[in-house]
């Protein structure tokens, strides 16, 4: 497998090797070492999400306050997404920054997003299915909302006509309002957590 970290540093594509034969494929998805040996950051899962959406639907942006935080690892397990990471850490040089990468369930690409990044994607099929395995378990109140439609961080999206939205996303505050109501963590509160991590 190969990580690259993206144009945020702090999130990584993880780029499988597949073997093939006749009765079909298998590859490493990740590795606890290799990601640690990469990252720097140790990754144990807490909890392991899954959701199923069909074709343009719009999830995101989300986030999580910190603490507690929560790093995530998103693969596509069936259908095919655009999957975007969004630099939502205060002070950060990529302070509202995104990078775009395609999964879908053949690739196997992986998304690896260490505390303070957001995610967010694009069904590009129905039935899609996304797989989240996060570093830390979902404390009800923490989780952080910024509008993935803000033009001000211009994401491409390619809409097939208006994304289907769950209430609470459509409604999100633009990332300035976001920012404006000090629920984004900062870019040295992310820094130090890592590092003790």
């Amino acid at each position: 497998m190969d990580f690259t970290e993206t144009s945020i540093p702090g999130a990584y594509r993880i780029t499988v090797t597949q073997h093939s034969d006749r009765r079909g494929s298998f590859f490493e998805a990740w590795r606890f070492s290799e990601l640690l040996q990469q990252v720097g950051q140790r990754f144990e899962i807490r909890q392991v999400n899954y959701s199923v959406s069909r074709k343009n639907t719009l999830r995101g942006i989300h986030g999580t306050t910190l603490p507690p935080g929560q790093s995530k690892l998103v693969t596509c397990v069936r259908g095919a997404a655009m999957d975007v990471a969004v630099d939502l850490r205060v002070g950060s040089p990529t302070f509202g920054k995104f990078d775009v990468t395609f999964q879908d369930a053949t690739s196997g690409i992986g998304v690896y997003l260490t505390e303070g990044i957001g995610h967010a994607f694009l069904a590009l099929t129905d039935d899609t299915c996304m797989s989240y395995l996060c570093g830390a378990e979902y404390v009800p109140g923490t989780m952080i909302d910024v509008a993935a439609l803000d033009p001000a961080l211009g994401i491409p999206w390619k809409l097939d006509g208006p994304p289907v939205m769950s209430d609470k996303d459509a409604a999100a505050p633009t990332l300035a309002e976001a920012a404006g109501s000090g629920l984004l963590p900062t870019y040295e509160q992310v820094l130090a957590t890592t590092r003790s991590a």
